[in-house]
């Protein structure tokens, strides 16, 4: 077997141009470290997995798949660097990777530049239309929707809202505020805290005097996480709160001690407990997780970024067996198509329109001592609001762009 994970080092640079033309190249860019990084080497450690898997079973058209993946250390300025290296230098024939919005956004010119293919495998506010990038992760329609209307109807109309201050906070608040009034409810707090921030207590102040049915967090990265423990330690209890991204993406519900994460609600794509659930779903997940901790025993966590690596890689595998080639058009082509990959969250297949992925949705719930259950699920959600409501075909028509929801 041939596996090459590259990291940012001068030997593994040669190993990589060694290769040649004898191996098919997968550049993956993820931060191993930095405040991304409890998600990141989830990430990166899925794809470890799912190109082993690949290359175990005979590659991909005879070849083997050589996985490059440097540390981008959560600096956009390190991706951009990088992602001219791996197309420019290495030839990727694919590229992947990126936790956050502004990375992936600090990236997608380059790939749009050197009209190469390139997979964003996260969870994030949606909008994106652009011929090249393909999106694997939750979006609004999978999590917001199904999230929002459920809150307000079980808890009550008022709505306060805290966000990251940068693309995916700002625009997935505009989407919880779309859902909101759509549900009869009204926004009476919105507050964009910038990433590093650390200190909640005003902001719980104001939280507490807006009294609020429900709050939203669209938080992001370890130092933003440390808003659950003052959360916690203010003595509130009777307002539930309601997320896309905690506890499925950097385990918040093990990383802090209850009740921090007490009533808290995630509309996720996959969570380690799926696999000690009721659910049909079950046994695919566990054996995808003890698969995962078999590679890597000393990992704390398997999240629903990393299952969306995992998926993401299969998916493109199955589209280059079909394309015959790495030509980028001839595999963009046959992800159009709809490939479907039934994997540890369930069938996950591409929209040719979007370029994102239908999948299943299961709402997770954290209670008093942080036990997980998955009260409701949601099979083959189909993220349509940018065919539907903004007219996107991207098979018949490119487009580079990323729209708003209350545009």
């Amino acid at each position: 077997m041939l596996f090459l994970a590259a990291c940012n080092s001068e030997e593994s640079d040669k190993d990589a141009s060694a290769a040649g033309k004898d191996t098919i190249k997968l550049g993956l860019l993820e931060d191993h470290s930095g405040d991304f990084s409890l998600i990141g080497l989830q990430k990166l450690h899925a794809a470890e997995l799912a190109v082993s898997e690949i290359n175990e079973s005979g590659g991909l058209l005879g070849k083997q798949v050589q996985l490059i993946a440097p540390d981008t250390q959560s600096d956009n300025t390190k991706f951009q660097e990088l992602a001219r290296k791996l197309i420019l230098q290495d030839e990727v024939d694919v590229l992947m990777g990126a936790v956050s919005s502004a990375s992936r956004e600090a990236i997608r010119p380059i790939v749009e530049q050197n009209k190469i293919l390139y997979f964003y495998n996260n969870q994030y506010e949606g909008g994106v239309a652009s011929k090249y990038t393909f999106a694997t992760g939750g979006v609004p329609e999978h999590q917001i929707q199904t999230l929002m209307e459920g809150l307000i109807k079980d808890y009550g109309p008022k709505v306060y809202v805290i966000a990251a201050d940068y693309n995916f906070g700002q625009i997935s608040a505009d989407w919880v505020y779309k859902e909101t009034v759509e549900n009869g409810g009204e926004i009476v707090g919105e507050e964009f805290i910038p990433l590093g921030v650390s200190q909640f207590s005003s902001t719980i102040s104001r939280i507490k005097d807006a009294d609020p049915d429900v709050l939203i967090t669209l938080l992001a990265g370890a130092e933003q996480s440390a808003f659950y423990g003052q959360w916690a330690n203010s003595g509130v209890r009777d307002i539930p709160m309601g997320t896309t991204v905690n506890m499925a993406q950097a385990y918040e519900h093990l990383r802090f001690q209850p009740p921090a994460l007490e009533n808290m609600y995630v509309t996720a794509t996959f969570m380690e407990e799926l696999g000690k659930s009721d659910l049909e779903i079950a046994p695919k997940a566990q054996e995808f997780v003890d698969k995962f901790y078999k590679m890597f025993p000393d990992d704390k966590y398997v999240g629903m970024e990393a299952e969306a690596e995992y998926s993401a890689i299969m998916l493109w595998a199955k589209a280059v067996e079909k394309a015959g080639t790495t030509e980028t058009d001839a595999v963009i082509e046959a992800l159009e198509t709809g490939i479907s990959y039934d994997g540890p969250a369930g069938l996950v297949t591409i929209d040719g329109k979007t370029h994102h992925a239908i999948r299943n949705v299961y709402l997770a719930h954290s209670g008093k001592g942080h036990e997980i259950t998955f009260p409701k699920h949601w099979e083959a959600i189909v993220p349509d609001w940018l065919s539907t409501e903004k007219g996107v075909d991207l098979t018949t028509k490119p487009e580079f762009v990323q729209y708003n929801p209350l545009d």
